[in-house]
């Protein structure tokens, strides 16, 4: 059996409208995180910025940082 290529004015309309449908349900399926993602996202990003507080506030990381800080301030501007 061969498809009519040649469609026109409702013909045609029809045809862009289903596909122009089902393309838009494809989108809907996945619309986003759900609460479980959300929480592990969460926890990840805690996880994360307790390391990082951790590596900062360490003995070595501060004197580097306050030893920054005091030849930027001593630079003369």
């Amino acid at each position: 059996m061969r498809r009519n290529l040649n469609l026109t004015g409702v013909a045609m309309h029809k045809a862009v409208r289903t596909r122009t449908d089902a393309l838009r349900r494809a989108v809907r399926r996945d619309g986003g995180m759900v609460t479980s993602e959300y929480a592990m996202g969460i926890v990840a990003a805690v996880a994360f910025a307790l390391v990082l507080y951790k590596v900062v506030t360490s003995g070595a990381i501060t004197a580097e940082l306050q030893d920054v800080v005091r030849r930027a301030l001593d630079a003369g501007v």
